[in-house]
């Protein structure tokens, strides 16, 4: 049988041997899992701290009997415990489960890790616990594997259509934000015990779901992690996977449930937004640095006696571009269901993902909305038959649909207890992104500034909006960067990020052009030398008036505080607390 070894016994065990430890990493160890000590290592050109490479003190095998019973706050099982030869750097591959089925995987180094710490989320509904850095093109203690990490599946594996969820509140809650959360937990403690010095630093990065998670984290456990990049993020998901979604399906669609505007349609119309709008930077590049400037009207599209189909619109069809970027609205018009503007101009080419090729076609927004109303929506109630045609497009029906946004949206833009706790966040969104609007992240980021106030919310946030950039990365502009070096080098050496390089790459790898991406509200400009291909050509540019529609919609409280609530499972039923809230109140709708 194999010799149990408790994390803390671990740790006394090798005490005499920590004194052999390198005296900057002695003087250095701490972040969120010990206090930050007297001296101070040198900087490196990437702006984080040089701290010390520090070897294993128990063998990858050995980690299979650790006890992590005090960790969190349910039992822990090591599953398996295993070295990876990967092709960067060896690690230790520890997996287990956080009771009841919060899956964890953790990689430790084994050959020198520089006391660093990075938890990396995950997208859609999760359900896989799956390593990835997304946004991280360049990272040097990525790029050379010294780094811990770890991920999470969140509570279920697979089943992306929801019914994980059914009748099983605690995986909703797992889901909700306990799952990163004991990750956090469980992975430091593993670490701890593993090299016997917790983490000097301690990162989150995520996109998507993943986003969501990252501001859930500095909204409900601020002090979990020093530094978060939190892209794309998924924070207001009760609107996001039913209404907005549930728009891209039916406001394309016919009496008869026929799709109107179809795929291959949709160059036709990026093609005139950028004949409409591409110059407006100073630069034909084929992207909008701020497709809010863009004034585009789909009725110039439409067909005259003259022209044929495959060069213009129906007006049918000319009505549905139209829908589709601004919006969901309640059925009489009177009322917006998201924030104005869903789908930004200079995006269509990405539009494929809720625009099927053919009328009877079939559209992915489908299975995002209905794998949400069915099993998540509504606290405590679930509908496997819900159907597109059930959900309510009026007022009160709004309101009743986003009860979930409680404990499911990350919403809170106070972030006073993380910026107290000296945590750094770098927020990100792709001007291009099809799945989420960027205007959402726009509005928690102006939401941000009105509830802790500008000065503070410069002191440790920062907003990077990226043109021609996808759900995540992809799309027509220069789409690879890197987020988590700048989170890092804010927090180990007071280096405030005031800008990211984006990079296009050929098929080959050979870069195609670079440019620079300026911390919102600025700009880049062309400095009108040299190639428009080259980052260094462009200066940062903070425009007189901002673009933009602003944040009025029927929803504009949920970005807000004062409705979160904490979950739990009690004897199968979900339950909420504090019962009441201004969110379930009958009428909470804004008096504007």
């Amino acid at each position: 049988m194999r010799k149990t070894t408790t994390a803390r016994a671990a740790l006394a065990a090798l005490a005499g041997l920590a004194l052999l430890l390198p005296t900057a990493a002695a003087a250095d160890a701490g972040g969120r899992g010990g206090g930050h000590g007297g001296g101070r290592p040198a900087v490196t050109a990437d702006g984080l701290r040089d701290l010390a490479a520090l070897p294993p003190m128990m063998s990858c095998d050995d980690a299979l009997g650790l006890d992590l019973g005090d960790a969190t706050d349910a039992s822990v099982t090591v599953t398996s415990a295993e070295v990876v030869d990967d092709a960067v750097a060896p690690y230790c591959e520890v997996t287990g489960t956080v009771a009841p089925a919060v899956t964890f995987v953790v990689r430790l180094p084994v050959e020198g890790w520089t006391q660093r710490y990075v938890q990396t989320g995950c997208g859609g509904l999760c359900g896989s616990a799956r390593i990835s850095y997304g946004q991280a093109d360049g990272c040097p203690v990525v790029e050379d594997g010294t780094v811990a990490s770890a991920t999470t599946d969140m509570g279920h594996q697979g089943q992306n259509d929801g019914s994980w969820a059914l009748d099983d509140p605690q995986a909703q809650i797992d889901f909700a934000y306990r799952g990163v959360h004991v990750t956090a937990q469980v992975a430091k403690a593993v670490i701890t015990a593993f090299y016997g010095r917790a983490p000097a630093y301690s990162y989150f990065t995520g996109c998507s779901d993943g986003g969501r998670e990252a501001l859930m984290e500095a909204q409900r456990y601020p002090d979990d992690f020093d530094g978060i990049a939190a892209g794309a993020p998924a924070n207001n998901m009760a609107v996001q996977n039913t209404y907005h979604h549930a728009w891209n399906v039916l406001a394309n669609q016919d009496d008869a449930g026929r799709f109107i505007l179809l795929a291959d349609q949709l160059p036709l119309v990026h093609q005139a937004v950028l004949d409409a709008c591409d110059g407006l930077d100073g630069v034909v590049d084929g992207v909008l640095d701020d497709p809010r400037r863009c004034d585009f009207d789909p009725a110039t599209l439409v067909c005259t006696d003259r022209q044929v189909g495959e060069t213009c619109l129906s007006t049918e069809e000319a009505a549905v571009v139209r829908r589709l970027h601004d919006g969901a609205v309640t059925d009489d018009g009177k009322w917006r269901l998201e924030p104005e503007i869903a789908h930004e101009w200079g995006s269509e080419l990405e539009w494929t993902l809720f625009v099927p090729a053919t009328a009877d076609g079939h559209s992915q927004s489908e299975d995002f909305a209905l794998s949400y109303l069915r099993y998540l929506a509504w606290p405590g109630a679930q509908d496997p038959g819900f159907t597109l045609s059930d959900l309510s497009f009026t007022r009160d029906g709004f309101w009743d649909t986003v009860q979930s946004s409680s404990y499911m949206s990350a919403l809170d833009p106070d972030l006073s207890d993380f910026r107290r706790s000296d945590g750094r966040l770098l927020l990100w969104h792709g001007w291009n992104d099809q799945h989420i609007s960027p205007q959402s992240t726009l509005a928690y980021w102006d939401a941000m500034n009105g509830s802790v106030g500008e000065r503070r919310v410069d002191a440790f946030a920062r907003l990077f909006m990226l043109p021609g950039v996808a759900h995540c990365g992809g799309g027509d502009g220069p789409n690879s960067t890197d987020v988590l070096t700048p989170v890092m080098a804010w927090v180990e050496s007071g280096t405030a990020p005031d800008r990211l390089t984006a990079t296009s790459y050929a098929d080959d790898g050979a870069v195609e052009r670079t440019r620079p991406v300026f911390a919102y509200p600025q700009v880049a400009r062309y400095d009108g030398t040299g190639s428009t291909d080259h980052a260094e050509n462009f200066v940062a540019v903070t425009l007189r008036r901002e673009p933009g529609p602003g944040y009025q919609w029927l929803g504009q409280r949920l970005y807000s505080g004062g409705y979160q609530t904490w979950a739990g499972a009690d004897g199968g039923t979900l339950s909420l607390w504090p019962h009441r809230t201004w969110l379930t109140a009958k009428d909470p709708t804004p008096r504007t």
